[in-house]
């Protein structure tokens, strides 16, 4: 049995998971994990949720240690913000509490502190900027495509609902970074992110990268390689968070053979290396 505890349990995405392992025979939620001095501390997560009472009480996230201590935690799972992830992320490894990562937003300096404290105490991680299968073969498309249209101009384009935070999104980055290695590009030197005014001529190597936010879109991705005459799109749309939680699943049964004190992402999780 895996025993999972989720941090952000009641946001979209945790509510979401913890709804999908009550379902499992071979995962169980033993804790779940709100942002400090939160109004729902003390309170049933499955009664929040909406699932009835399963015996599991939020708890602060300023008492994470005690939550992974006490519940005997194999993994934390952990869709918050980037702040706190790192935080979450720390306080996991050093008790040697595996991880599953999907928060977006890291700098590169919070990339670093990650994995550090995941290489120093050994433990075994997955961070995917975007957990859903398609998605990550999205990305392998990207990769193979890029190099035959390696003349074409690139644009990304990214939408999301109005309550997401960071712009442009983390699978917008990811594509942008796969896209960029495949090229030898520099993303510091290429990445235009959106244009206003006089921009003057396109140059040849820069890929723009776009953000739309409205409503109640879950994900839309889009990757435009425009040529003289003909242009070639490559999309991902997500219609619901499903499409998520699916992978965390996948990524939750990677964890027990995973390699200790390496950065996994959903490319090792589905074998697409």
């Amino acid at each position: 049995m895996i025993k999972v505890a989720i941090s952000g349990a009641a946001g979209r995405m945790g509510s979401g998971i913890i709804k999908k392992i009550q379902e499992q025979e071979d995962i169980e939620v033993v804790a779940a994990i709100e942002m400090p001095n939160s109004p729902l501390e003390g309170q049933d997560i499955g009664e929040k949720i909406g699932i009835g009472p399963i015996g599991i009480k939020i708890m602060p996230s300023n008492k994470m240690e005690e939550a992974l201590k006490e519940s005997n935690a194999d993994v934390l799972v952990d869709f918050t913000i980037a702040p706190a992830a790192v935080g979450a992320i720390e306080t996991a490894s050093k008790l040697g509490v595996n991880l599953v990562v999907g928060t977006t937003g890291f700098t590169e300096e919070q990339v670093k502190q990650n994995t550090e404290n995941i290489e120093k105490n050994n433990v075994k991680a997955v961070i995917s900027s975007n957990m859903a299968i398609g998605v990550n073969v999205f990305f392998k498309i990207l990769k193979d495509v890029s190099k035959i249209l390696d003349d074409f101009d690139i644009e990304i384009i990214e939408a999301h609902h109005n309550k997401k935070k960071d712009a442009p999104s983390g699978t917008a980055m990811t594509a942008f970074e796969v896209i960029c290695e495949e090229l030898g590009r520099n993303p510091e030197e290429v990445g235009v992110y959106g244009r206003e005014g006089l921009v003057g001529e396109r140059t040849k190597n820069e890929i723009g990268l776009h953000a739309i936010r409205g409503g109640d879109i879950v994900g839309d991705h889009s990757v435009m390689f425009i040529g003289d005459g003909e242009r070639l799109e490559i999309n991902h749309r997500a219609h619901t968070r499903e499409v998520f939680i699916a992978g965390v699943m996948r990524a939750l049964r990677f964890i027990p053979n995973a390699e200790p004190g390496k950065i996994n992402d959903m490319n090792d999780v589905l074998g697409l290396r």
